[in-house]
């Protein structure tokens, strides 16, 4: 198979749900960093480019009809660029990568930009149609997140837990308490404070400009979602979820709006375009698990990963480990033999403190390894994400 190389990465920053995002329509939040990539290689032939891919959770509203379609006429692309769109909830924007990956190592192709969306704040209210003439009843649905349009055999089979129910289900069977999770909490506020500070993060962010209905628009740069904390204002937050239970809103990732981008680039192609890569892909993997305990699922995806390509968890010097739940994010760390308070997991913060826009953060996840990669930060490294309904999905990079 062809080796793929990712070779630029560039995101929105992420916007608190109904906040500095959230006027922006969820294709035109996409296109953003695509956009921004075209900008960064003004001298590539984007003719060039065999494949747009993105991935989308919800695709009930304005990120309907094929978003990754909508990104290549939106970002100026040629239209000849064809594009298609991914969906594994949390997973989308990560299979999103795995599939351009795939593209590139079978020789279908060269040059693939690959990313994820997601505008919680639009996700839109749905109704079902009438069951039978003049049926008088309307249901409605909020799409942001968790089930709708229920079918009974799954509900009796395996439940309808909502996600942070199932971070309760996580936290009971691997004995995490509350007090680890709200200090995990705290250390993913920390970590992404001090990237902010340091002037890390904003290497990956492409700011955003909000036209106002009066006066300049507004220009976001900076990530939204973080916010200064201790200790004991987490430790004083209710649980909402479960009585006498352990996940709040202090230790639980956000409702967010955010997009990325990846370009993705046979070695080949990185010879010829004078690119410069930031990693090498590695391969990915992907398990199944109970649904009402989804959290756990990274660790059957990160066995798979290494037992495919003959690796080992502490042959990871940098882990990208999405923080849906700290509950999760620790269970799934200890059952890998990690400390989940290593500094070589999610050295910047994760969403716990940047926030979980469902689309976009697995593209993130592979985005921001590649780019500490690139900077020396680490030789090898692992990206991966719990999924709802009960998947986990890993994705190996290395060094280029």
């Amino acid at each position: 198979m062809k080796r793929v190389f990712i070779c630029d990465y560039v995101r929105t920053p992420i916007g608190r749900y109904a906040g500095a995002l959230s006027t922006m329509r969820a294709d035109d939040l996409a296109a953003h960093p695509v956009s921004a990539l075209m900008a960064r290689h003004p001298g590539l032939d984007w003719t060039r480019l065999d494949q747009v891919v993105m991935g989308a959770a919800n695709q009930a509203g304005e990120d309907n009809r094929n978003i990754a379609r909508m990104v290549v006429l939106l970002a100026g692309l040629p239209e000849t660029v064809p594009g298609h769109t991914i969906n594994r909830l949390c997973a989308s924007g990560m299979d999103a990568v795995i599939a351009g990956a795939r593209q590139i190592q079978c020789g279908e192709g060269d040059l693939v930009i690959a990313g994820g969306s997601e505008s919680m704040s639009r996700a839109p209210f749905v109704m079902p149609k009438a069951q039978s003439g003049f049926d008088r009843r309307a249901d409605l649905h909020d799409t942001t997140i968790g089930w709708r349009f229920v079918n009974r055999i799954i509900a009796e089979k395996f439940g309808i837990n909502s996600m942070p129910e199932t971070a309760e289900n996580v936290a009971e069977a691997h004995g995490v308490s509350r007090a680890d999770q709200d200090r995990f909490a705290l250390s993913s506020q920390d970590r992404a404070a001090q990237a902010i500070a340091s002037g890390r993060l904003a290497e990956e962010i492409a700011p955003v400009s909000i036209p106002q209905r009066k006066g300049a628009a507004v220009v976001v740069d900076t990530d939204e979602h973080p916010r200064q904390t201790t200790l004991d204002k987490l430790s004083a937050l209710p649980t909402p979820f479960r009585d006498n239970g352990s996940v709040t809103a202090g230790n639980a990732s956000g409702v967010n709006d955010g997009a990325a981008a990846l370009l993705l680039a046979s070695e080949a192609t990185v010879d010829q375009l004078g690119l410069t890569p930031l990693a090498e892909y590695v391969g990915s993997a992907s398990a199944g698990v109970a649904p009402r305990v989804m959290g756990i699922g990274p660790v059957s995806a990160v066995t798979r990963l290494c037992d495919r390509f003959g690796l080992a968890v502490s042959d990871f010097d940098l882990i990208e480990l999405n923080e849906a739940f700290a509950a999760q994010a620790i269970a799934v760390c200890r059952e890998l033999k990690l400390d989940p308070f290593s500094d070589h997991i999610n050295p910047r913060g994760g969403a716990i403190a940047l926030g979980h826009p469902l689309g976009m953060s697995g593209a993130r996840l592979v985005g921001t390894a590649a780019l500490s990669l690139s900077k020396g930060e680490a030789s090898q490294a692992l990206a991966t994400l719990c999924v709802g309904v009960g998947q986990g999905v890993a994705v190996a990079l290395r060094r280029a």
